[in-house]
């Protein structure tokens, strides 16, 4: 059986240590349909730094273009990389949060401390009907964190009848007196976070049954006796750090029969040490900081097959979703600027970061439904930096408006064995692949080179695929740290590839040392 299909193909970032022979794969069509979730393309905007006032709000009142009070430049941004969900306020934020702070008339709401990044003043000026408005204006779902660490059931419970209630109970006529009379639509409700550090550095025993407390006072519609309740959000626990399976196997073993999904933090850090973060510079480092950077991205692999393996023998359904909510590189922040802002540069070794990322999510996505890059604006991986009035689209922005077909796209089988690259802390393969079926009926791949120096040519069957013609983007730069600055001309951007031919049912590829590529074959 033929398909006849409109291919695109995202090539990325290769790497090898020496001139490699010719690489040869296929793609074909799965015997088993594997949706990659848009969800997986998130962002996180957390109460930090410059992330939210400033990058997102910058008040009614601006010289900047804003509608109400919310950047248009950002806005129309990261509606260009089609944000599936955000979540937000936090982050170690969310479990200091009082949802009160942020409602009401402007004016009158309250100014706090906010302790977990450098004790600035929290204005709460940008609260739940902000954040619901800048969600809406971007085509985004919202995905709310709630406070467990220093908050109680009845605080969530009644955040989630503000927001959603349907009635006339006081809370949703609250909300309609604050100017918003239909419900929001909240979609996922993380109860938690990174409960086992800033989030009340709790036992997995301990959150475990914390969770179980919250979870029977969430009112999900359906859950038990709640089968008309206006409360639809999917229920998210606090997760694990990187390779600790057993808060995975201990949370989910205790309270797995009352949650939709579990969360999984992973960063990208220098040698893979929350120590050692602030030795690595996001811009001017040497070629062995650039693979280590690229082995410790590649390690989300093996992370999320250790996790995936525990959920497995206790969820051989797969009813419970993985979403990593938080993921992407960790640097040293830049210098002049408030470290605990956590502003970093992004350059085309983070693109690489990214790209890598996305190809191991595709393979996982019968499990991982969601991630969000730490985050959106102006901190760690950001898709945008801002200065005042001025913005800059990152590395990291292209290579996500780069993998958009993606989005709800069915995985298809690939058969790729990639060379390795040798870094300090161990070895990774030079080439990520991975491929899929758009919505569109087109056929997506994606790939990653890693290498500093070599090119690679890779030719692909393609099984049951036709097409007759290729055309594509790429991103690269001779500089292994170009980036873009706000203010300053694009240093970085994707261009037109012309790197590769089709006869037949083979692709053949030349793909140039660290670069990113899109191809549309037809």
């Amino acid at each position: 059986m033929k398909f006849k299909l409109s291919l695109i193909i995202i090539a990325g970032l290769f790497c090898s240590t020496a001139a490699a022979d010719e690489l040869h794969g296929t793609v074909s069509p799965n015997d088993i349909d594997v949706v990659i979730s848009k969800n997986l393309y998130g962002q996180f905007a957390e109460h930090l730094g410059n992330s939210i006032y400033e990058g997102i709000w910058v008040g009614r009142d601006s010289d900047i273009p804003n509608t109400r009070g919310i950047r248009n430049d950002v806005v129309a941004a990261l509606k260009e990389i089609k944000v599936p969900v955000v979540r937000w306020p936090g982050g170690c934020f969310a479990d200091e949060y009082d949802w009160r702070d942020g409602i009401g008339d402007p004016q009158t709401r309250p100014m706090r401390k906010n302790n977990w990044w450098g004790g600035t003043p929290e204005p709460n000026s940008f609260g739940t009907h902000e954040f619901f408005d800048f969600a809406e204006q971007i085509g985004a779902d919202a995905y709310v964190s709630v406070n467990v660490a220093s908050s109680t059931p009845m605080a969530m419970r009644e955040w989630i009848e503000y927001m959603t209630s349907t009635g006339n109970d006081d809370l949703a006529q609250e909300r309609r007196k604050n100017g918003r009379d239909a419900p929001f639509d909240l979609k996922y409700v993380g109860i938690g976070n990174e409960s086992w550090g800033c989030g009340g550095f709790m036992t997995a025993e301990y959150y475990a049954n914390r969770y179980r407390r919250f979870a029977s006072f969430f009112h999900k519609n359906g859950s038990n006796f709640h089968m008309n309740n206006d409360n639809k959000a999917i229920r998210v626990a606090s997760g694990a750090n990187n390779l600790d399976t057993n808060w995975t196997d201990t949370v989910m073993t205790s309270a797995g029969n009352v949650m939709d999904a579990i969360s999984l933090h992973f960063y990208t850090l220098h040698t893979g040490n929350w120590p050692e973060r602030d030795k690595a510079a996001a811009t001017g480092f040497n070629d062995t900081q650039w693979n280590g950077i690229l082995y410790q991205a590649s390690r989300m692999e093996d992370v999320l097959e250790q996790h995936e393996a525990v959920m497995d023998r206790i969820d051989p359904e797969k009813r419970i979703s993985l979403y990593v909510d938080e993921w992407g590189t960790w640097y040293a922040p830049e210098k002049g600027t408030n470290p605990a802002f956590l502003y970093q540069q992004n350059t085309l070794r983070d693109a690489l970061v990214a790209g890598i990322t996305f190809n191991i999510f595709h393979q996982h996505a019968d499990r991982v439904g969601m991630a969000n890059i730490a985050q959106a604006v102006n901190v760690l991986q950001a898709m945008i930096l801002t200065d005042g009035a001025d913005m800059a689209k990152t590395p990291t922005f292209y290579a996500f408006r780069m993998f958009t077909p993606f989005q709800e796209s069915t995985r298809l089988d690939t058969n790729f064995i990639s060379p390795m690259i040798s870094s300090e802390e161990g070895d990774y393969p030079a080439i990520t692949l991975s491929a899929a079926t758009t919505t569109k009926n087109e056929t997506v791949i994606g790939l990653t080179n890693a290498s500093l120096f070599d090119p690679h040519t890779i030719t692909l069957s393609l099984k049951d695929i036709e097409g007759t013609s290729v055309s594509g983007e790429i991103l690269t730069h001779s500089k292994l740290d170009a980036h873009n600055r706000p203010g300053e001309q694009e240093q970085i951007a994707p261009a037109v590839f012309d790197g590769a031919k089709i006869k037949g049912n083979k692709l053949t590829i030349e793909l140039p040392a660290k670069s990113v590529v899109v191809l549309k074959v037809r």
